[in-house]
């Protein structure tokens, strides 16, 4: 095995702003594994609410490359734990490159990843749009610039019924809001039932992560469902948010990769808790890697590509939000050579 990486720092399409912050690029780190001439990706976005950039990323592989190299690879569940072993502290490491093992095991195996596991890609939901924060004006603007099915619209800001209110005029789109942690339970009492109103389909991490009391008085009394995104992060999470959200948004970066976001649906389910996959503004590798679970979610948010103004792989699209898979092997796309 030869391993190689490459950072990248993707422009946006426009500003993208949610209540933690702003940004116009999108800081990203990439894998290559080479086996023998067969050469697996992955990927990893930086989030800066998470604090593990890029460059602690790179400076944790190039300490422990060649215990990455030196395993012996036969399947990926095998290679997961390794390196989550390996890297104890750096999950989105271990995404990058559990995800680039899956994508070498299915190349080897010459299938796609959602046909070894025997699922349907005719049971995939679309894909939703996320429409940032920004002036009505403005969002007005990008949600008619893209005419999708379904938004999603961040909100957890002052003002932020009055944007959908407004963004509501233009579309008769399906919306669903992310507050990313931005309400207290007071305002998400009283929003969620005017959130319905306007034909809000649900409702993301309305309370801060930590506020598992304020979860249960709103979930007792939510007129919407309730997805957990920062308070559901690992595996050790999905339990804890049983009884307290409808639903979890798994993301491969957050809980390191493709093979604990396959345990995670499993356990969710037994569980009775809806999926949602979730995307960190992947390119169209990331991206794929997440289509190939969409088999098994109740709601997909994966239109990283769509908001990027540069890509770095060829291979997953959509046509009015439905996700159209290539013939490829592996994770199905085609990366730009290193």
């Amino acid at each position: 095995m030869q391993v190689k990486f490459k950072e990248y720092n993707l422009p946006f399409h426009h500003p993208f702003t949610i209540s933690k912050g702003t940004k116009t690029h999108q800081p990203t780190f990439v894998v290559e594994l080479d086996y023998f001439g067969i050469k697996g990706y992955g990927e990893a976005p930086a989030i800066s609410y998470y604090n593990i950039p890029v460059e602690k990323i790179i400076a944790d592989i190039e300490r422990k490359k060649m215990f990455v190299e030196k395993f012996s690879f036969s399947d990926p569940e095998r290679y997961w734990h390794y390196l989550h072993h390996l890297f104890p502290v750096n999950s989105f490491l271990v995404c990058a490159l559990d995800m680039a093992g899956w994508d070498l095991f299915g190349k080897l195996k010459g299938k796609q990843l959602h046909q070894l596991w025997g699922l349907d890609t005719t049971k995939s939901p679309i894909t939703d749009y996320t429409i940032g924060i920004d002036t009505i004006e403005n969002m007005v603007a990008k949600m008619k610039e893209k005419p999708w099915p379904v938004y999603k619209i961040k909100v957890g800001v002052p003002g932020d019924l009055e944007m959908v209110t407004e963004l509501r005029k233009h579309t008769d789109a399906i919306f669903r809001v992310d507050a990313n942690a931005g309400w207290t339970l007071e305002e998400a009492m009283q929003k969620i039932p005017l959130l319905k109103e306007l034909g809000v389909e649900l409702v993301e991490q309305p309370l801060a992560k930590d506020d598992w009391e304020g979860m249960k008085v709103l979930f007792a009394t939510s007129v919407l469902p309730l997805i957990a995104d920062e308070s559901c992060v690992t595996e050790a999470d999905v339990e804890k948010c049983h009884a307290l959200f409808h639903g979890i948004n798994i993301k491969l970066t957050k809980c390191s990769g493709i093979t604990p976001a396959r345990r995670m649906i499993t356990q969710a389910r037994a569980l009775g808790i809806q999926i949602m996959l979730g995307c960190m503004n992947e390119t169209s590798i990331g991206t794929a890697a997440i289509a190939q679970l969409a088999p098994l979610a109740d709601y997909v948010d994966m239109d990283g590509p769509l908001l990027l103004a540069e890509d770095i792989a060829t291979g997953i699209s959509f046509d009015n939000g439905k996700i159209i898979y290539t013939d490829l092997p592996g994770l199905g796309v085609a990366v730009q050579p290193f």
